[in-house]
């Protein structure tokens, strides 16, 4: 009989990182991978890994108490507190955005829109809406692909420029080298994957992966 692992910690230096390891994340993570995946196919799974995702990521988040009545009589309950400020980094994050705010529906949300250059593979930023003073707030970045980490990096230093307090990075899958590059950083405290992939290729692309999240959504550019 196949045990469900918990979540497994990854050991980078400068950022904690988790790999969920869960049979529904390893399923959804599977039509991700597929090239035989159509469009609507990866959007649906890409929500749902998305949420376990997140729900991992949250494990930790502070609650407040408070009293409440049920049908038969009045008990002790919880809510959140402190909730983290979304941001999706646009293009490919955007996939990750409405299950993130199905699981914190009182979330605000910043945009950070980048893209890659090809020749450099360095990010060029086209929007920001992240409010210039966050003032110890937590965020959580919601980036499909941890690759090179150019643009993780960029988002999480504009994050960290505003006063972001704790910085969670949630991606559907890392490369060992984007970790590193976040690590060396030290723009983020924590990432929460699905997987760790062998490496980049020649062109910066996860191996295996499952190519352009981004593209793979909403189609080419």
């Amino acid at each position: 009989m196949n045990v469900p692992q918990p979540a497994r910690p990854w050991h980078a230096p400068g950022v904690k990182t988790t790999v969920v390891q869960h049979p529904l994340a390893a399923d959804r993570l599977t039509h991700l991978r597929r090239r035989g995946t159509q469009r609507r196919d990866f959007r649906k799974a890409l929500t749902d890994l998305s949420s376990f995702l997140v729900y991992e990521a949250t494990r930790d988040q502070s609650v407040t108490t408070k009293d409440i009545d049920t049908p038969m009589g009045p008990t002790t309950g919880s809510g959140l507190a402190d909730i983290p400020m979304l941001v999706p980094v646009m293009r490919a994050g955007l996939g990750m955005l409405d299950a993130a705010l199905e699981m914190l529906p009182d979330a605000r949300t910043g945009f950070v829109g980048l893209k890659r250059d090809e020749d450099t593979l360095l990010p060029h930023a086209y929007v920001n809406t992240v409010p210039d003073q966050l003032d110890g707030r937590p965020v959580m970045v919601l980036d499909p692909m941890l690759a090179t980490g150019g643009s993780c990096i960029y988002t999480c230093q504009i994050l960290r420029d505003s006063g972001a307090g704790r910085v969670t990075v949630v991606c559907v899958l890392a490369a060992p080298e984007g970790i590193e590059a976040l690590s060396e950083s030290g723009t983020a405290d924590e990432v929460f994957t699905a997987s760790i992939d062998e490496r980049l290729n020649e062109v910066g692309f996860i191996m295996p992966g499952l190519g352009d999240a981004g593209d793979r959504q909403f189609g080419l550019n």
